[in-house]
């Protein structure tokens, strides 16, 4: 296990170097590598790690929502007010509330199935926003009108949101 645990580290983090590099999006790197050395192209990682997969994403999602917690300075969020509250929920009920009326139209699905779609599919990845908010904060960038903190707090809700709508999920 220790094994796979070096390779994803080294293979990841290297493949984020590179694309960085070539001026792309770090975790597009980040994801091929875990394509390419996972079990479906190299099959380079222990059985073990897969199994406990589900908990190692737990944990990472665990801790990108604790660095965007230290990351949110209450008084700035404070001084936003309502639109911080509404960006919580607001776009993930318009997502919703698009794919129940869309979706059984377009794809044929029952209201239960495209309530369902809409639910998982407006979830906003914290893995994406986090790193690049705090990264805008850090740079003082858009902070006179504290955006990246109502960003960073409203991606961080409307996770809690939309996982919530969802009891499938």
């Amino acid at each position: 296990m220790l094994l796979s645990l070096a390779i994803i580290f080294l293979v990841v983090l290297s493949a984020a170097a590179i694309f960085k590099a070539i001026k792309l999006p770090r975790i597009i790197g980040m994801l091929a590598s875990g394509i390419v050395v996972g079990p479906y192209v190299l099959d380079l990682l222990d059985p073990s790690i897969l199994g406990i997969s589900s908990d190692l994403r737990r944990i990472a999602l665990i801790i990108i929502l604790i660095k965007a917690g230290l990351s949110l300075n209450l008084p700035d969020l404070k001084k936003v007010g309502r639109p911080a509250v509404l960006m919580a929920f607001l776009p993930a009920c318009a997502e919703i509330v698009g794919y129940v009326c869309f979706a059984p139209m377009f794809f044929g699905l029952s209201l239960t199935e495209a309530a369902v779609m809409g639910a998982v599919l407006a979830a906003v990845s914290p893995a994406v926003v986090v790193p690049r908010m705090v990264k805008m904060i850090e740079e003082k960038q858009g902070t006179g009108k504290s955006i990246p903190q109502m960003i960073l707090a409203g991606a961080s809700c409307d996770d809690i949101f939309s996982s919530s709508c969802s009891p499938h999920l």
